[in-house]
């Protein structure tokens, strides 16, 4: 019996049902009939690949699909070219999106050799059914091209431009094809993804082509022109991109001074020794200054026509002088706004709101002086009433927005926009509404981008931008990867955003380029989102990559998960770890800790893994100092399961735990140690602990050692609220009267401040009354003295200043205190000897009179009532003495004797 056959009986054992074994039999029989008559392909047809298609069908039912696979992959070692073998793997390959489709290309190009165009296009067909395929669809072409189907061909070619993104001749071909049938849009469109392609491949020659063309049918299109020569300056040479821009501007020239101005200084970007250039931007200046008064006369002081001068800092001087001309505003940083009143030779004069007529030479203006234009807002703040452009901005938000923008050289962020408005012309309440609205619009609206190099940066584009085009410039604006992620995602959930684009195929391009990273967390993210995005866009080839392979190169599968920072991200990896991944249970075990989700928990109990879970949950307690947000989160969750309480950790200890999380997290937040997470972990233990009544609950129904051992792990968490363990305290005698806190006195007055109820609540009130009330009130003072404009002379700013640095003292200082507080419980009152919360009478043997005095603390000391504090120098002294112990005190070099008579509990 052959290997094969071995094989086949194996697999067609008693696990399986018997129609299950008789097709594992027949497809044997069928694989070895193949080889022993040598079946020549003249055998074969369509009809027969359709009988194949039903044995697949059958398998899938009988649930032998994974055997049927795996006799066919045996087969083809020593049968290579078996064409029944070759179509069932395939198939099955294709149908499990497995990325080795080598079997049905091996498959089409032995029919393709020998000219069988009926089983080739079947068999196409037949891959496409399960996705698009570059090799099927160009083989599909040809075999359209066979039949001179030319409609079919473009039909054909027009999805594999889609799939196929260096594809450029094609693409050219179906441009040319479109301009035929006079169909404008489409020929420019695939023109566009031609030229895209062309510079990739740098083909000069073609892009060149492509361009004049363009030029001709799409010269409006100015922004396109701006941004592939930017392209090609990078991918070919800025030399070529000159070559291209000089024709754009020989087009430009009589459309657009402003535009045509703009490619010129492009064009000397790239090459200021351009000596056409640089003549043809003077002739540009001339044209659209033609009115100015002192055109000429700036174009000499500049030195724009020599060419000695560089050619960069002539044009910056010529635009900064051509600003000055009579009627223009100005802006001086003491004197405000101003307008120019005249220009006589190489003096200006200007009137300024408080400083009218005033002259200066043209020097000094352009160094001193910010020329504005009529709607900056510095002018119409200047120029308008108050009341009418407060109106304005509350209710016309895109004027505002493209005003302030414009006004601040095209490019500005909220922060500076913020500046303009409030409070001047808004008020805190009415900027944070208006400061959504405007987001949203400065967001969806066409008329608004942002900058190439900052995502914060907002522009008005003289021409309303595309959906697509928008995406495009805040992915390249967008430094941070996961932002990418994000602004790529909601690309390709937005309806009127054109995934067949360039734009798209760049911004795809970027991410495939990590596929081979060396940086794994870049590497999965990228091959994990472009799955996504193939599994929702049917043009989208396939992933080219192994999961397995990239996920063998992470080192710490814990520290990559978390780097993700992507929620659907994070539950891809997750599903691809299950399907990919043999060892998937111990990863997850693994993983559990940092990700935390409760599909983790449900997979592995499904699965039956309770005992990793069991070892888990151990572990994360015995490491709760590492595990601490893990333990909280079990102990929420997962306390009531079976594999919870297989790991046998008693409740007094889990407890315990939390109240050693709640104590690190603590001192964590107060070394500045991951501030935000811990204060989200201790505010959960402690709403645990204390605030569901959970750490009561327990030591209601617990011993007298059980109750030592909780309350002392409380008691030293030093950062805690006193008043929580006063409660404590307090709840603990409630159900054990007669308990007795050993020390605890002593322990306080050495270690803090001791106060009474009812002071540190008084003194909570004062922290609370500055800080909510003073502070913000001393904000806007601040901001209300730097909207007044130069500091250097501002009274009320150095005010406002003062009085900041004096709230801030205070807080310190309050919150120092507070820290300090211990709670004093009166139930605690020690009256054997002197101490805080006992009144004692003493008897002066100096003058035979008796004094009474109450023992309390700093905050409560009142000496005319004689309170003293025990912090106090006579305080001190009276301390710890018991009745009828003598002692002595000097004050004022005077030495006076006492007797203590009687201690007595003070009423509090």
């Amino acid at each position: 019996m052959s290997n094969a056959e071995v094989t086949a009986a194996s697999a067609a054992g008693p696990e399986f049902s018997p129609g299950a074994q008789a097709l594992l039999k027949n497809l044997q029989e069928m694989l070895n009939e193949e080889k022993w008559t040598r079946a020549t392909l003249g055998n074969y047809s369509t009809s027969q690949f359709k009988e194949f298609d039903v044995i697949l069908k059958n398998a899938r039912d009988e649930k032998v699909i994974n055997e049927l696979k795996k006799n066919c992959d045996t087969h083809l070692t020593h049968t290579r070219n078996s064409i029944i073998a070759l179509y069932l793997s395939g198939m099955v390959a294709l149908s499990r999106q497995i990325i080795d489709d080598s079997a049905m290309i091996n498959l089409v190009s032995i029919f393709l050799d020998n000219h069988k165009w009926g089983i080739v296009k079947y068999l196409c067909e037949r891959i496409l059914d399960y996705g698009e395929s570059k090799f099927a669809l160009r083989t599909l072409a040809d075999c359209y091209k066979n039949d001179n189907e030319e409609e079919l061909v473009y039909g054909v070619w027009e999805r594999l431009v889609k799939v196929d993104f260096e594809e450029a001749d094609i693409a050219k071909s179906l441009a040319e094809h479109y301009e035929k049938l006079d169909k404008k849009e489409e020929a420019i469109d695939f023109y566009k993804k031609a030229l895209h392609r062309y510079i990739n491949k740098s083909h000069f020659a073609n892009v060149r082509e492509i361009w004049d063309k363009l030029l001709v049918s799409n010269v409006e299109d100015i922004d396109f022109f701006l941004h592939i020569q930017k392209k090609i300056a990078k991918t070919i040479s800025e030399d070529k991109a000159v070559v291209l821009l000089n024709d754009l501007y020989a087009k430009y020239k009589n459309i657009d001074i402003d535009i045509a101005i703009n490619i010129l200084k492009i064009v000397l970007e790239y090459d200021e020794k351009d000596v056409q250039g640089r003549r043809e931007i003077i002739e540009c200046f001339r044209k659209k200054y033609a009115d100015h008064s002192q055109l000429e006369e700036y174009i000499r002081i500049s030195n724009l026509s020599q060419n000695y001068r560089d050619v960069h800092q002539a044009i910056s001087d010529f635009e900064k002088h051509i600003a000055f001309d009579k009627g223009n505003y100005v802006y001086h940083r003491t004197w405000g706004v101003g307008r120019i009143a005249s220009i006589q030779g190489d003096e200006i004069c200007i009137d300024f709101a408080k400083k009218r007529g005033h002259s200066m030479s043209l020097k000094m203006a352009v160094d001193a002086l910010q020329t504005l234009s009529k709607n900056h807002i510095w002018v119409l703040k200047a120029t308008r009433k108050k009341e009418e452009l407060r109106d304005k901005v509350k209710n016309d938000y895109i004027w505002t927005l493209k005003t302030i923008i414009k006004s601040f050289e095209n490019s500005c962020d909220m922060k500076k926009i913020k500046a303009e408005l409030s409070p001047s012309l808004l008020s805190a309440g009415e900027w944070s509404t208006w400061n959504t609205k405007a987001r949203g619009i400065l967001k969806s609206n066409p008329e608004f981008g942002v900058s190439p190099d900052n995502i914060d940066i907002f522009t008005v584009r003289d021409r309303p931008i595309s959906v697509t085009e928008k995406y495009y410039n805040e992915f390249n604006a967008q430094k941070n990867f996961l932002d990418r992620v994000s602004i790529i995602r909601d690309f390709v959930n937005n309806s009127d955003a054109d995934t067949d684009s360039e734009y798209f195929s760049e911004m795809l391009s970027y991410f495939t380029a990590f596929l081979r990273s060396t940086n794994t967390t870049e590497q999965i993210a990228s091959y994990l989102l472009l799955k996504e995005i193939s599994s929702k866009e049917a043009q989208i080839p396939a992933v080219s990559a192994n999961f397995e392979d990239i996920f063998a190169k992470i080192d710490d599968v814990p520290a990559l998960f978390k780097n993700l920072k992507d929620t659907k991200l994070k539950e891809e990896l997750l599903q691809n770890i299950k399907l990919h991944i043999g060892s998937w249970p111990e990863v997850y075990i693994k993983l559990f800790p940092c990700a935390l989700l409760p599909s983790i928990i449900v997979h592995l109990e499904k699965e039956g893994y309770e005992d990793k879970l069991t070892v888990m949950c151990n572990e994360c307690f015995e490491n709760f100092r590492d595990n601490r947000e893990a333990v909280v989160w079990l102990y929420e969750n997962s306390k009531d399961t079976g594999w919870f309480k297989a790991a046998n950790i008693g409740l007094e200890k889990q407890l315990i735990t939390l109240i050693h999380i709640l104590d690190i997290t603590y001192r964590d937040i107060e070394n500045h140690k991951d501030t935000i997470e811990n204060r989200k972990i201790n505010k959960r233990v402690y709403n645990i602990l204390l605030k569901d009544g959970e750490l009561t609950s327990f030591i209601d129904a617990a011993d007298e050692d059980t109750i030592i051992r909780l309350f002392t792990f409380i008691n030293d968490v030093k950062d805690l609220d006193p008043q929580d363990k006063l409660n404590l305290r307090s709840k603990i005698l409630d159900k054990h009267p007669d308990f007795k806190f050993f020390g605890d006195a002593e322990k306080k007055v050495s270690r803090g401040l001791m106060v009474t109820q009812s002071m540190y609540e008084e003194k909570k009130k004062q922290l609370a009354h500055i800080m909510d009330e003073e502070v913000p009130a001393n904000s806007k003072e601040i901001e209300y003295a730097l909207s007044l404009g130069d500091l250097r002379e501002n009274a009320e700013y150095k005010a406002a200043k003062e009085k900041q640095e004096q709230l801030n003292s205070q807080i310190a200082k309050l919150k120092e205190d507070l820290e300090r507080a211990q709670l004093f419980d009166p139930n605690s009152i020690n009256t054997s000897k002197v101490s805080f919360g006992t009144k004692v009478l003493l008897l002066n043997e100096t003058t035979g009179e008796k004094e009474e005095y109450t023992i309390l603390g700093p905050w409560e000391s009142n000496p005319e009532n004689n309170i003293i504090s025990y912090l106090s120098p006579f305080g001190g002294a009276i301390l710890n003495k018991v009745d009828g112990e003598r002692f002595e005190f000097v004050i004022n070099n005077e030495r006076i004797s006492y007797l203590v008579e009687k201690v007595a509990p003070a009423v509090l």
